[in-house]
């Protein structure tokens, strides 16, 4: 790769500019960036156009779905899996609440599903004709609170390239996953968006590479907003960040474009600040990078 630095996977980005996806997928591969596609995407699969791309699985209740999923992520050029397992439901989330926000519920961020032969087949009339029923049918198999670390074997019969487990951040987690022969981890906690106090993500990464980086690798996400950020990141262990919430908004003010100016400021900032603090290149830094008081 020619950064450090990976699209996060964003659902439903066309509640920020009608291009969604489509914008922020082109204007990575533009710089030769890794694109993640999310499941609760509001486009599908096949609708997206980058060299380097991997794709998000919320793991559904439906294992013909998933099947499906697995199979045309693969058909359609994502080289990489990576399973979310921080929301196998929502977390408490009071601003939407309030709100009575969801927008799976008017059918957005449900383009991967409302496509799929596997989710058509079992509905009675097809989604144009009854929207209303196709979501009921997509909440069915969306909270998915049930998987166990035995379930893996389904996806290594089923996807034949590297699996990234996401939402990491406790040490025995991360040897679990290095026993049951995963190729990497995201360390992240969703955001903040889950759990309410839950242990930072950057506080979390030290122990976790020092316990497994030998084994798989080690990304970063959750809180990445500078370049800055990510030199911390890559210092405490991770390979790469994932860069997520300041591509929307450069989404929102400007499509393409501002998805494109979010990524080149991220950029130069994180060669600034390498530079500035004496390294060649990110792959120099180290824990004794860092000062603390």
């Amino acid at each position: 790769m020619p950064a450090p630095v990976l699209i996060a996977p964003l659902g439903v980005q066309t509640l920020a500019h009608p291009d969604g996806e489509l914008a922020t997928a082109r204007a990575a591969d533009a710089l030769g960036l890794t694109y993640m596609h999310s499941t609760q995407a509001s486009h599908a699969f096949e609708q997206i156009e980058a060299g380097s791309k991997w794709f998000q699985l919320y793991w559904p209740t439906d294992r013909d779905v998933c099947l499906s999923f697995l199979q045309r992520a693969k058909a359609s050029g994502y080289g990489v899996l990576v399973v979310t397992l921080d929301t196998g439901t929502l977390g408490w989330r009071p601003a939407d609440l309030d709100r009575g926000f969801l927008p799976f519920l008017k059918g957005e961020g449900l383009a991967n599903y409302f496509s799929d032969p596997a989710f058509q087949a079992k509905l009675v009339k097809p989604v144009e004709e009854d929207p209303a029923s196709a979501v009921m049918h997509w909440a069915q198999m969306f909270p998915n609170v049930g998987l166990s670390w035995d379930e893996l074997s389904f996806l290594r019969e089923n996807w034949d390239g590297p699996i990234v487990l996401k939402g990491i951040t406790a040490v025995d987690d991360a040897k679990l996953a290095a026993e049951h022969g995963v190729d990497g981890l995201v360390v992240s906690n969703h955001g903040g968006r889950q759990v309410d106090g839950a242990i930072a993500s950057l506080d979390a990464l030290p122990a976790i590479a020092e316990a497994v980086s030998e084994q798989l690798t080690v990304l970063f996400d959750s809180g990445v907003r500078t370049g800055a950020d990510a030199a911390k990141a890559l210092a405490l262990g991770a390979k790469a960040v994932l860069l997520g919430r300041p591509l929307l908004y450069g989404l929102a003010l400007a499509g393409q474009a501002g998805v494109d100016h979010v990524l080149r400021c991220f950029l130069a900032e994180l060669d600034l600040t390498l530079a500035l603090s004496g390294y060649a290149n990110h792959r120099e830094l180290n824990r004794d990078s860092l000062v603390r008081a």
